[in-house]
């Protein structure tokens, strides 16, 4: 469990909310719990690795993505050349 918050705000139609608020209800959580699952879940499905404030040891670290062969292939900080007309 985090031991450190930080206040996340958004913009968000009245009616979805009142329905959300709602399902939370029925489902005795907080709307706040739900974000949190749902933010965990998503870094989750996209690889990304975080540490928790309070967790006792950190995750390995994360290896960038491989570069394109076409990046490869061109020597690094080199531009593209641009056609001119």
């Amino acid at each position: 469990m985090e031991l450190k918050t930080a206040r996340l705000t958004l913009l968000i139609d009245p009616a979805k909310k009142a329905a959300f608020e709602l399902l939370c209800a029925r489902q005795d959580k907080t709307p706040s719990q739900v974000v949190r699952q749902l933010i965990r879940d998503y870094l989750t499905q996209h690889g990304v690795a975080y540490v928790p404030s309070g967790a006792a040891t950190p995750p390995e670290p994360q290896r960038a993505a491989p570069r394109s062969p076409a990046a490869r292939a061109r020597p690094a900080g080199a531009a593209k050349a641009r056609k001119r007309g």
